[in-house]
This record gives C-alpha cells, sequence and structure tokens, in this order.
C-alpha cells in the first residue's frame, strides 16, 4: 500500500470515533469475525487500527488474517461464521482473489458470507464484471478507503449479514418446526416426549448463530398436586434432576417462575429465560422451563408460540393415549382375577406373575418393550377357566381323569376366545394361554411341544405360574416350604421348565421374592 493510502486511512473522522466508542463490547461477548486476506502486512496492521474501537449491533469485531489464498481457504473452512472477508485481489498470482471469491460462493456454498474486494490495481479486475461474475458484495479501491468510509462501509455489510443470516435461521427454524411436528407425536411416554421437545425448542433457539455462545438448559415439569412439581425431563444443567420432585424448599429460582407460570397459566418470558405453559383437555398442567439463553426477538418467541401450539395439541393426544392404555391394562387384570376368582385363587396371583414375567424376560434378553408386553398379556393366561364347571374348578381334592381331560380344555378355550382379536396384547395373552402348560420335554398340554417349539413367552409364564401356585394357598393344597418349591423346580430343570430359564429363576430369586412381598395377598 502506498504511503498516501495509509494516510488516507488514517483520516478518522471524530464523529466516528465517539460512536464507536460508547458501543464497544466487552470481550467475553460475541463478536462478528472479519477476515483479512492480503499479502502485505501493512494491509493487515492499518485495517485492524482504523477499526481498533468499531462495534456494531452492541458486538465488537474479532479480526482474522491470511497473508494468501490458500490460507484464506484453510481459515474459511475452519471457520463457518465469518461474516466478512476484506479480500485483495493480486496476490500469489493475477487473480488469486477472485478465485477465493469463486471458491467461496461455490466449493463452500457460503452464500452469506460478505465479500469486500479491495484493490489497488483496478484494472486487474474491472468492477461490473467482477461484481456480477463472482458474487462480490462491494468493490472498493484501497485509495478511496478512509477510515470513516471504512467504517461506513463494515456497518452496512454486517446489516446486511446479520439480517440474511436470521432470514436463514428462521427458514431453517420453520424446517425445523415441520420436522419435529412430524416426528414427536410418536413418542411412547410422556417422559420421552418432553424430552423431545426439549431438545427442539434448544435446538431452534440455537438456529441463531449469537446464540451458541449460552449454555441453554431446561427442565420440563408436570404439576402433581398443589405444591409439588415432578422433573419429567431436563437437559443442560438441570439433567441430574430427572425423575425428581421440586418442593417449596427447592430449587427456589426455577420454581418460583414455573409456579408463576401454573398460577397465572400463561407463557411468561424474562431476558435470559422463558416458561411455556401447557393444559391439555384432561385438566393435566406442564411447563416447560428455559435458561441460559440470549434475548429472544419477537420473531424468537412467535417461532416457539407456532412450535409449542402443537406441542399442545400432543400433550393432549398422548394424556388421551394413556388413559386408553390404562383402561386396557386395568380390563386385563380385572378380566384375569375374574378367571382366578371364579376358582377362589383371589388375591393378588395374576399381578404376580405378570411382574415376575417381566423380570425373566428382561433377564433373558428380551427388549424392555417385549418384557412390558409380556407383563401386560400374562395376567389372562388362565381366561379360559371361565367355562370350566365350577364343581371342577373348585374340587378340592385329586381330580379324575375325566375332571382333569375337561381342565386341560382351559388352554384351548383361553386361546380361542383371544385369538381373533386384533390388538397385539391380547394376541399375546392368546399364545400364552395356550401354551403355558406345554412341558419343555414335550408331556405337557394341549399340544406337546418340546423345547423351543414353546413360544419364550409360553416358557416364562409356565415358571412363574407354577412358582406362585405352589407358594400360594389354593383349594386343593396348601402353601409349600419354599426350600421344597426350589427343589422341585431344580428337578424339573429340562423336564417341565426350560433350563436357561431355571437358571435365571435361582440367579434372581431375590428379586422374585421381592415381588412376592410387595404383592402378597391381604
Amino acid at each position: 500500500m502506498a504511503m498516501n493510502d495509509k494516510e488516507l486511512l488514517f483520516q478518522e473522522d471524530e464523529e466516528a470515533t465517539l460512536f464507536t466508542e460508547s458501543l464497544r463490547s466487552p470481550s467475553n461477548e460475541p463478536r462478528w469475525k472479519i477476515l483479512i486476506v492480503d499479502d502485505e502486512e501493512e494491509v493487515h496492521t492499518v485495517t485492524k487500527m482504523a477499526l481498533r474501537r468499531f462495534t456494531f449491533d452492541g458486538k465488537a469485531i474479532h479480526f482474522l488474517s491470511a497473508y494468501s489464498a490458500a490460507e484464506g481457504k484453510r481459515l474459511l473452512s475452519e471457520n463457518i461464521d465469518i461474516a466478512v472477508v476484506l479480500l485483495d485481489v493480486v496476490m500469489e498470482k493475477e487473480d488469486s482473489g477472485l478465485q477465493l471469491a469463486r471458491y467461496i460462493r461455490t466449493e463452500l456454498n457460503n452464500h452469506l458470507v460478505r465479500i469486500i474486494l479491495r484493490t489497488g490495481q483496478p484494472g486487474q479486475a474491472p468492477e461490473h464484471k467482477v461484481v456480477v461474475e463472482y458474487d462480490i458484495n462491494d468493490y472498493k479501491e484501497k485509495t478511496e478507503l478512509t477510515a470513516q468510509k471504512l467504517h461506513t462501509t463494515l456497518v452496512t455489510t454486517l446489516r446486511s449479514f446479520r439480517d440474511m443470516s436470521t432470514i436463514e435461521a428462521n427458514r431453517r427454524s420453520l424446517k425445523k418446526i415441520i420436522e419435529s411436528s412430524a416426528t414427536m407425536f410418536e413418542a411412547q411416554s410422556i417422559g420421552n416426549f418432553t424430552s423431545g421437545v426439549l431438545s427442539q425448542i434448544i435446538s431452534l433457539l440455537n438456529m441463531n448463530p449469537t446464540a451458541l455462545s449460552y449454555h441453554v438448559s431446561g427442565i420440563a415439569v408436570t404439576k402433581k398436586n398443589l405444591n409439588d412439581l415432578l422433573i419429567l425431563a431436563a437437559t443442560g444443567s438441570y439433567k441430574s434432576l430427572i425423575g425428581k420432585t421440586m418442593t417449596p424448599e427447592s430449587f427456589i429460582g426455577p420454581r418460583n417462575d414455573i409456579m408463576n407460570a401454573f398460577k397465572e397459566k400463561q407463557n411468561l418470558y424474562f431476558h435470559d429465560r422463558f416458561v411455556i405453559y401447557f393444559c391439555s383437555k384432561q385438566g393435566s398442567e406442564n411447563v416447560l422451563y428455559i435458561d441460559g439463553i440470549p434475548a429472544l426477538s419477537i420473531w424468537d418467541r412467535d417461532l416457539i408460540e407456532i412450535f409449542c401450539t402443537n406441542v399442545s395439541v400432543a400433550f393432549d393426544n398422548i394424556y388421551l393415549s394413556q388413559e386408553v392404555e390404562d383402561t386396557q391394562k386395568e380390563i386385563l387384570f380385572t378380566l384375569g382375577e375374574v378367571a382366578e376368582a371364579r376358582s377362589q385363587e383371589t388375591g393378588n396371583h395374576v399381578k404376580r406373575v405378570a411382574e415376575m414375567a417381566k423380570l425373566l424376560a428382561l433377564k433373558y434378553g428380551l427388549s424392555p418393550e417385549e418384557a412390558e408386553s409380556l407383563r401386560l398379556a400374562a395376567p389372562i393366561h388362565d381366561v379360559g377357566k371361565l367355562a370350566i364347571p365350577d364343581a371342577i374348578l373348585n374340587k378340592p381334592g385329586k381330580l379324575t381323569a375325566e375332571e382333569f381331560t375337561i381342565m386341560k380344555t382351559h388352554s384351548p378355550i383361553g386361546y380361542e376366545m383371544l385369538k381373533n382379536s386384533k390388538r397385539s396384547i391380547l394376541k399375546l395373552g392368546a399364545l400364552i394361554a395356550l401354551q403355558h402348560h406345554e412341558r419343555y420335554d414335550g408331556t405337557g398340554y394341549p399340544h406337546g411341544l418340546v423345547g423351543e417349539e414353546i413360544h419364550i413367552y409360553g416358557r416364562i409364564v409356565a415358571l412363574a405360574d407354577v412358582f406362585d401356585a405352589l407358594n400360594s394357598t389354593r383349594v386343593y393344597k396348601s402353601t409349600w416350604p419354599l426350600d421344597d418349591i426350589l427343589c422341585y423346580i431344580r428337578e424339573q430343570r429340562g423336564a417341565h421348565f426350560d433350563p436357561k430359564l431355571v437358571d435365571i429363576f435361582l440367579d434372581n430369586l431375590d428379586e422374585i421374592l421381592l415381588i412376592c412381598k410387595r404383592l402378597a395377598d391381604m
């Protein structure tokens, strides 16, 4: 750069100095990244001096320096948030700057960064041609860039970058809302759902490039009663609190905001946090609390409101679905208890069998979803007993051969009662009803299945059912001592019961006995 150019650049306008100095940003706040690409050291020094007090939109500048087009490529690849490139034309080659501009737009596909071409040799790069062909945002000859003009150029350029970034962020946010709205209804529980909603909202907030330097945390809370709040999901600094209760004595800051949202039944916004309130049609109340955020713009609030409209509908659907599911579970347990009651085997037998079956399924290696399905289907394993005459069902003594033949029909009868249902749980119930009296050695009924011909659900319920029957008082027998029961189960390993399941049962006997104690008959 010639000396007269340098002198021109240092002709700072006093008004510009006072203006920028009043808006200086603390060093720990986000800054605009400006990349200087020029092969002259002096240009870097003078540019930084001229803009040393510059701020825009409350943010100062962080300079990056490249002394060749190749170095510029590296810095641009490593810093996707560069706002402005001050680019020289002639460096290693006569068109190095132009080729770098093309690389930015075509290979990096970066159309947000603003490129200001600065040249000391305007004849090498005619203004009209390069602005159009290389997607340049501004073209300046070095001789015309006084400090004041450099300030003015940078203000207008950063304003353009800010506005375009906001538009792009909003476009991606709307896309995110559409995508998340399509998937969030797939959540299987209120806990999974609220965790997903927290993640989606934080993701929406992070669409704003300036928000990336903030540490956002959130809590999803449901109201248990007037004073106690249950944390369903959490993220960030609150992650360890999932499943805990917020009492009046705990979490004073967040709790006060959350309680105010419940009290006022509306969303609350603050400069660094907000609370979103939901009330389902069934009357269940939930809130989402997010903190550690930058101040929300009107657009940010609108995006959150749009997203939360869909969330509110989803909350209604989930609570309705849970109500239906809970009703179905209650019906299944009641149906199983009715069958047991007819044979005077009242109490919690079906509940104990269900819980033991789930435990064995998990220890066997079945998925949590399969184990839960088994827990729900197991209570109706003896539903076919509803068709057995009372005289046989409640006979205190040993059944005759003819009576036992009739008793054995309860398995296929139970299967026939349930097999035509389109509900998966009832279909599983039909299978269990049919096979839970099959024996591993093939001597069981009704079909004499052998080994793994018997479905794993049937093998599991067979063991759980026999153990609980021996461990309970029945019309035809007294409770067996535990040692005698365990001796019998060991003897029947590979005969009545699946050997692997017997080993699992004995290895986890303490947990089995806890189930029996927890659900003991009154």
